[in-house]
C-alpha cells in the first residue's frame, strides 16, 4: 500500500483556504499513485480550535467541510482526516475529537479520540467526550488500526505513574490493526521530537506493525507545529521522516507482506528529510515559524521592534528578518539621557548586517516634559523606578504610533528572565502584538545570539559581550537588580518548568536567599504576565496559556515563610 503523510499548516477556521491545501495535497497524491493518504488532527478546522467549538454554526460548517473533502476521494485514492463529530448520545460533552475514513466519494468509517489531554496548554476535555469503541476501520482489505494524538501517549510518565486508564493503540493492536496511523496536532518544545519518536518507535516494534504518523505543522496563536512526521517499520525503526517546520508531503510504500500476517517486517529505506541537529537551530526555526505564520495569519506583512543595542532586541530582529525578510522589518532606536553611544551604534550595525530599514527617534524631550509636567507632584520624592519607568513607557507610546500609523505589527523583545520576575515595564518595553522570546531564557538568548554568528558576524560582538542594562539610570546594569543569568535561570526551570519546592531547588546547589527572593518575584509578577503580549512556546512549561497561577495568592507556606 503506498500511503502517504499530508503535512500542512491551516488556518483555524480559513474553511475554503484549508480546503485548498488539502485538495492541492490530493491532487499530487494521486501523482504519486498514492492508495491512502492521511492528514492530521482536525485538518477540517485546524488545532487548537478552542471555544469556537462552542458555536453551533462552526461545528455544522465543519462537518460540510468534512463532506466536500470526502467527495474528493475516488476508487483509487482514500484519505484519513481529523475533524469534530457530533455526539447523539444525548449526555456527556456535545462533540467528538474524530477521524474520518473517507473513500469513494464519502465517509465510509469514523473513529473517537479516546485520550483527551487537560494538562499544559490542553483543555479538550472542556469541548470533546472521550470515544469509547476501539476498533481497527478496514480499507482495501486491511485493518487499520487509528488513534489520535494523545492516545499514543498513555505510557507513564516521568514519575512512572499514568494518567490515563487504558491504552487506546494497545487496545488497536490486540483486535488485529495490521497498520497503526496515529493523526496528530502535537505543539513542539525543546526535545519533544525526541520523545515522540521513542513513543512510535516502542508501538511499532512491540506490535511488529508499520506505524504511519502524521502531524500538523505551522504557528497557531502561542503554539508552534514543527511537523517531524515519521513511518516506522515492524522493527520500530524510522525509515521515512517529513521535513521539520515546514509543509511537506511525504510518500512511502508499505510492503504487502507487512499487512498481512507478517510481523517485524523490516522496511526499505525512504526519504529522510532535513531536521534541525541542535537545540539552538531547532529554537530558531520554532522561533522563526511562529513569528512568520503570527504576522501572517493575523493580517500583517510587515514588522517594527524598538532596537535598544542590546542582545534581545537584537535577536527579535534577527528571527523576525529571517522570518519575514529584511524589507518587512523596521528597527527604531529610543535614546534618552542614559543611551549609551555604543548602544545606539550597535543597533545601527545590527540593522545594517541584517540589511532591514533603521530610524532614530530620540524621547529624552518627552521625557524631560513629563518631568516637567510631573514635578509639583514628585516634589520631596527621590528618582526611583518610577522615572524608569517613565522613559520604558514613552518607548512604548511610541513605538505604538508608528505601529498604527505605518500598520506594521510591534514586536516584544523581553526575554523569559525578565518576564519571571517582573524586570519588564507594563505599558512600556511589554507592549506590542508578539512578545517573541518571552519563553526564551536569557542563557539561551545568548546561545541563540553564537547560533546566528557562527559563520559571519550578524548581531554585533559587543552587543554580546557587554554587560546587559536597561540603559534606565546612570550605569545600569541587570545584575543590579537580579542575580547573574545562569543562577537566575537555573531556578527558573527548577521552579516554573520542573516545578520543584524552594527546599528542592536549595538542595541542588543554590544560595537559599537567592532562590527566596527569585521564587518570591515570580509569584508576585504574574499580574504583569497575565497582561502581557502572547508569545510563542518552546520549553516545557511557557508563561501562558499552559501556565493558570491565580493573581491573588499568598504563596509563603509553599517557600516556609510562615
Amino acid at each position: 500500500m503506498r500511503i502517504a503523510i499530508a503535512q500542512l499548516d491551516y488556518v483555524i477556521g480559513a474553511f475554503e483556504a484549508n480546503l485548498a491545501l488539502m485538495a492541492d495535497a490530493m491532487a499530487e497524491a494521486r501523482e504519486a499513485r498514492v492508495d491512502l493518504l492521511v492528514f492530521s488532527e482536525l485538518a477540517t478546522i485546524g488545532y487548537p480550535p478552542g471555544d469556537l467549538l462552542e458555536r453551533p454554526d462552526f461545528v455544522e460548517r465543519n462537518l460540510v467541510q468534512l463532506e466536500m473533502i470526502a467527495r474528493l476521494t475516488d476508487e483509487n485514492l482514500g484519505i484519513l482526516v481529523g475533524f469534530v463529530d457530533r455526539n447523539p448520545s444525548g449526555t456527556g460533552k456535545s462533540l467528538y475529537n474524530a477521524v474520518a475514513l473517507c473513500h469513494r466519494g464519502e465517509v465510509v468509517d469514523r473513529y473517537r479520540k479516546c485520550l483527551l489531554p487537560t494538562y499544559d496548554v490542553f483543555d479538550e476535555a472542556r469541548y470533546f467526550e472521550p470515544g469509547v469503541d476501539v476498533r481497527p476501520l478496514e480499507f482495501r482489505g486491511t485493518r487499520i488500526g487509528v488513534s489520535v494524538c494523545e492516545d499514543v501517549w498513555s505510557d507513564p510518565d516521568v514519575d512512572g505513574r499514568s494518567i490515563y486508564h487504558r491504552d487506546p493503540v494497545l487496545e488497536l493492536i490486540h483486535r488485529g490493526a495490521q497498520l497503526l496511523v496515529n493523526l496528530s496536532a502535537s505543539p513542539f518544545e525543546a526535545g519533544k521530537a525526541d520523545e515522540r519518536r521513542e513513543l512510535i518507535r516502542r508501538y511499532a516494534g512491540d506490535a511488529g506493525r508499520f506505524f504511519v504518523y502524521a502531524n500538523q505543522v505551522g504557528g497557531n496563536d502561542e503554539l508552534v507545529f514543527d511537523g517531524h512526521s515519521m513511518i516506522f517499520d515492524g522493527r520500530g525503526r524510522v525509515v521515512a521522516q517529513a521535513r521539520d517546520f515546514a509543509e511537506d508531503l511525504l510518500v512511502y510504500e508499505v510492503p504487502d507482506e507487512a499487512l498481512g500476517e507478517v510481523k517485524g517486517l523490516e522496511g526499505r529505506p525512504g526519504e529522510i528529510r532535513g531536521a534541525a541537529d541542535t537545540t539552538e537551530a531547532e529554537a530558531m526555526a520554532a522561533l522563526e515559524l511562529g513569528l512568520r505564520d503570527y504576522v501572517h495569519k493575523t493580517g500583517f506583512e510587515k514588522v517594527l521592534l524598538g532596537l535598544s543595542g542590546g542582545i534581545d532586541s537584537a535577536l527579535v530582529a534577527a528571527v523576525a528578518a529571517r522570518a519575514l525578510g529584511p524589507a518587512n522589518v523596521l528597527g527604531v532606536a529610543l535614546p534618552t539621557r542614559y543611551s549609551s553611544e555604543g548602544s545606539v551604534h550597535d543597533a545601527e550595525a545590527l540593522a545594517r548586517n541584517l540589511g532591514i530599514e533603521f530610524r532614530v527617534i530620540p524621547i529624552d524631550n518627552i521625557f524631560q516634559s513629563y518631568l516637567d509636567g510631573l514635578a509639583p507632584e514628585f516634589e520631596g520624592f527621590a528618582e526611583d523606578v518610577t522615572e524608569e519607568n517613565i522613559q520604558a513607557r514613552i518607548r512604548g507610546g511610541v513605538l505604538m504610533a508608528l505601529s498604527n500609523k505605518l500598520g506594521r505589527l510591534l514586536l516584544a523583545t523581553g526575554n523569559k528572565s525578565e518576564l519571571a520576575v517582573g524586570y519588564a515595564t507594563l505599558y512600556g518595553d511589554m507592549a506590542g502584538g508578539l512578545a517573541v522570546i518571552s519563553d526564551v531564557p536569557k542563557t539561551l538568548v545568548y546561545r541563540l545570539a553564537e547560533h546566528l554568528n557562527a559563520h559571519d558576524e550578524i548581531i554585533p560582538s559587543s552587543t554580546i559581550t557587554k554587560p546587559p542594562s536597561a540603559e534606565l539610570r546612570p550605569d545600569q546594569t541587570d545584575q543590579d537588580s537580579l542575580p547573574p543569568y545562569e543562577e537566575l535561570d537555573r531556578i527558573l526551570s527548577a521552579y516554573v518548568e520542573r516545578r520543584l519546592s524552594v527546599a528542592e531547588i536549595v538542595a541542588e546547589g543554590l544560595e537559599p536567599e537567592t532562590v527566596r527572593r527569585v521564587v518570591r518575584l515570580i509569584d508576585r509578577n504574574e499580574y504583569k504576565r497575565r497582561q502581557a503580549a502572547p508569545g510563542i512556546k518552546i520549553t516545557a512549561k511557557a508563561f501562558g496559556i499552559g501556565r493558570r497561577y491565580p493573581i491573588v495568592a499568598d504563596y509563603s507556606s509553599l517557600h516556609g515563610e510562615d
